[in-house]
């Protein structure tokens, strides 16, 4: 009786339409730009007014009182004049509220650091930022890079800073940092500063050689000294980990945020006991001397970040990967090898699985640049075809069930994101036991799984408040989804 509900309404459930919310996005091109909040039925909720052009996509971070009118807007965008300059440069983060006020900006644009694409904002309110970090010959060399690709004779690292908004001083406070310098491997001899060894012992540190160097005809002809080309950073919060897209290496890169700073830079210490070295990677392992070419899966890859619990795909990865073959795009989602805790499994001498995605989805879309990609609560998933300035959910099946074409030629959006109706709520639903605002089949799911003692009892399930948690309790859920 109880999986002969569950299957029926696996088919109900999964066969709705447009998931109900509202989507955020700011085309860029040009020097102003608008933020819109923009309803499925294509009404517009709120929009913020920019002095500057985006860096990645907008965000909204909830506020200390409940409602999306307390909200705030996290918004990375570009400065006039950037210290190094490659495609999806940004150099500065500003927070809005809700009436489009400005609260409090941060630059970072100077001779050592410049951000450039995206920031992820933490459950404390902190946002962490991606930065290029520059390094001339007598460091690149000490660490035994053999030669460089652009005239500036220049390598940019990749470096992380957690930003602490003061809003009363108007001050940020750095108070995490990591520096893939700090993790580099190479054979070249003990000579050099960084790890000696051979590649394929060492999964856990980048290849200093692996790679271009930058480039001396990037956009606009400049040269720079662009390595890895980080373009996504999501942050999970159950596990305190933080994973990073790398465009020019075809690779996606978990590490430790558990760390103290000290411990980022080295290679023991926090959760996971590794410091800030890489507890997984995924997607070219030829990178790292395992595998072969039939394990190199992506191909210019945005928008990777973990799919939230409670929805369909719970703990995978999800990402946008621009060259799928020839000139179409992909998404992909990754059951990583984690375990219960957090940790990894690789075995000795293979790459890292999985051998392949858990879905694929293909159509008939394609982006050169940027790109995104991220599950919703229903199981919809709702992809941005940035050069194109178009956006489009799909359903399970693959199924588009909603889209929205921005009306002009001389925009990009480089990523949308979609915030349920109630999603800043904060209001307890009757019968949503997984908390994800939704009433639906994992909840039905979950209540079954009660009954059979497979999970533990949880007081919102007994529905017809008997003090007993049974069949009834899963006859009265499914009779509120119906109605």
């Amino acid at each position: 009786m109880l999986y002969y509900i569950l299957f029926s309404l696996i088919s109900i459930m999964f066969s709705q339409d447009v998931f109900g919310g509202y989507v955020l996005y700011t085309p860029g091109g040009g020097g102003n730009a608008t933020s819109y909040l923009r309803d499925t039925d294509n009404s517009i909720v709120n929009t913020w007014s920019h002095t500057s052009g985006p860096a990645s996509m907008p965000y909204l971070v909830a506020g200390d009182e409940p409602g999306f009118e307390n909200t705030l807007l996290y918004y990375p965008c570009q400065v006039n004049s950037p210290t190094m300059q490659s495609g999806g440069v940004g150099g500065r983060v500003e927070i809005y509220n809700w009436t489009g006020d400005l609260l409090w900006d941060y630059t970072l644009s100077n001779n050592s650091y410049q951000h450039h694409h995206d920031i992820e904002p933490l459950p404390n309110g902190n946002f962490l930022m991606l930065a290029w970090e520059r390094s001339y010959i007598s460091e690149w060399s000490d660490l035994g890079r053999s030669s460089v690709n652009n005239s500036l004779n220049q390598m940019w690292f990749t470096a992380i800073f957690e930003i602490e908004p003061d809003f009363e001083t108007g001050e940020a406070n750095i108070v995490w940092e990591w520096h893939i310098k700090d993790h580099l491997v190479q054979d070249r001899g003990p000579q050099y500063a960084a790890t000696y060894g051979q590649i394929s012992d060492h999964p856990e540190l980048m290849d200093i050689n692996c790679g271009n160097a930058g480039s001396s005809g990037g956009p606009g002809g400049q040269a720079n000294g662009d390595w890895m080309h980080m373009n996504a950073i999501s942050y999970n919060a159950d596990f305190e980990q933080i994973v990073l897209s790398s465009r020019f290496q075809d690779e996606i890169y978990v590490i430790d945020h558990s760390t103290t700073t000290q411990e980022a830079a080295g290679h023991t210490g926090g959760r996971y006991g590794k410091g800030g070295d890489f507890l997984y990677r995924w997607g070219n392992p030829e990178n790292y001397g395992r595998g072969n070419n039939n394990d190199h899966f992506l191909g210019d890859q945005h928008s990777v970040n973990w799919i939230p619990e409670g929805y369909p795909g719970e703990g995978n990865l999800i990402l946008f990967n621009n060259f799928h073959s020839n000139n179409s795009s992909s998404i992909y989602e990754i059951t990583t090898p984690v375990n219960t805790d957090g940790s990894y499994n690789i075995d000795e001498g293979l790459p890292f699985g999985p051998d392949n995605p858990a879905w694929t989805f293909t159509g008939n879309f394609f982006t050169q640049a940027q790109g995104g990609a991220f599950r919703l609560p229903n199981g919809n998933t709702l992809i941005t075809e940035a050069t194109s300035s178009y956006i489009f959910e799909i359903n399970p099946s693959g199924e588009t069930v909603w889209s929205y074409d921005y009306p002009s030629n001389m925009s990009m959006i480089p990523r949308a994101q979609k915030y349920g109706y109630d999603y800043f709520d904060e209001i307890s639903l009757l019968g949503d036991l997984n908390n994800d605002s939704l009433i639906n089949i994992l909840d039905v799911i979950s209540c079954i799984n009660i009954v059979l003692g497979i999970n533990e009892s949880n007081n919102s399930a007994d529905l017809n408040n008997d003090g007993i948690i049974n069949i009834l309790d899963i006859v009265s859920l499914v009779n509120i989804i119906l109605n």
